[in-house]
């Protein structure tokens, strides 16, 4: 990727050694349901958001990012071309974008959604309107997912950013409320399913727009996002952790499913080509 001409966003927050920051308490018998749930592909952030309904939150500061810091760099960098992208694209359509801090963390932190853990991996809290990611997930995604390069922890960033994207239009609300009134655990996890290809879309939007801004694409990098996608898909996890697949036990969507969306929204750059629900919300 070609960053080195782009701005730094000024929405990072780095939180690594600074202990437990802000976000509401939970119990361990919760962390624990929500560690169980994001092994079986299960979104913990959903597990988190019920556990936290009501509890009142405690706010305390976090440092700013070390601008020195070649990591914090990156993702600040990829953060503010989400935030030219989506700040445009809102434009036109008419509406304003929010856009969403970035914290850094180490090991685990608190968020207005409970405490999120390192091994959750990336993931985005909607009652803060902010990404989380501890950057040692870029060494898991290279060692364990085999799914090395810049773009491919680009697009994790643009994933999460795509949930922020959700959030401001309803969408995420909508999807919520569904899975509430789901028959079924199957049904209920087909949508989960639908926002996550969404917003893998969106990170395919992102990366058309900046690259027709910023010219940040090189050679090989699409190849690294595909290849993130399809190590990150439930049924690629699944056969990892137990030898077979349960479409019906799906939450993200399979390795087929995320490169697809995220290809569609590359090659269109329409945030319209991203309806994976189909009037089903």
């Amino acid at each position: 990727m070609r960053l080195d001409d782009l701005e730094e966003s000024q929405h990072v927050e780095d939180s690594r050694g600074s202990g437990m920051i802000g976000g509401r308490s939970i119990g361990i018998g919760t962390i624990a349901i929500a560690l169980v749930a994001m092994y079986f592909g299960v979104d913990p952030n959903l597990v988190l958001n019920l556990a936290q309904q009501g509890q009142p939150a405690t706010q305390t500061s976090v440092p700013a990012a070390d601008n020195n810091d070649p990591n914090v760099k990156f993702v600040s960098r990829v953060l503010w071309s989400t935030e030219q992208v989506w700040q445009s694209l809102f434009s036109n359509a008419g509406q304003q974008y929010s856009a969403p801090n970035l914290e850094i963390f180490g090991g685990a932190t608190q968020t207005a959604c409970g405490q999120g853990q390192a091994a959750m991996g990336p993931f985005y809290c909607p009652a803060d309107q902010k990404v989380y990611i501890d950057l040692s997930f870029y060494k898991e995604l290279q060692e364990r997912f085999k799914a090395p390069g810049d773009f491919a922890q680009a697009y994790v960033i643009a994933h999460e950013v795509g949930h922020h994207v959700q959030n401001l239009l309803g969408t995420s609300q909508k999807v919520q409320q569904a899975r509430q009134q789901a028959g079924s655990e199957a049904e209920a996890n087909a949508y989960s399913v639908k926002l996550e290809l969404q917003a893998d879309c969106y990170a395919g939007v992102w990366a058309h727009h900046a690259d027709e801004k910023f010219r940040i694409l090189e050679t090989g990098d699409i190849e690294e996002a595909l290849r993130a996608a399809t190590a990150i898909g439930d049924d690629t996890l699944q056969k990892q952790a137990r030898g077979y697949a349960v479409p019906d036990s799906f939450t993200h969507g399979s390795a087929e499913q995320r490169v697809q969306w995220f290809k569609a929204g590359l090659q269109s750059g329409s945030v319209n080509d991203c309806n994976t629900f189909k009037n089903a919300v």
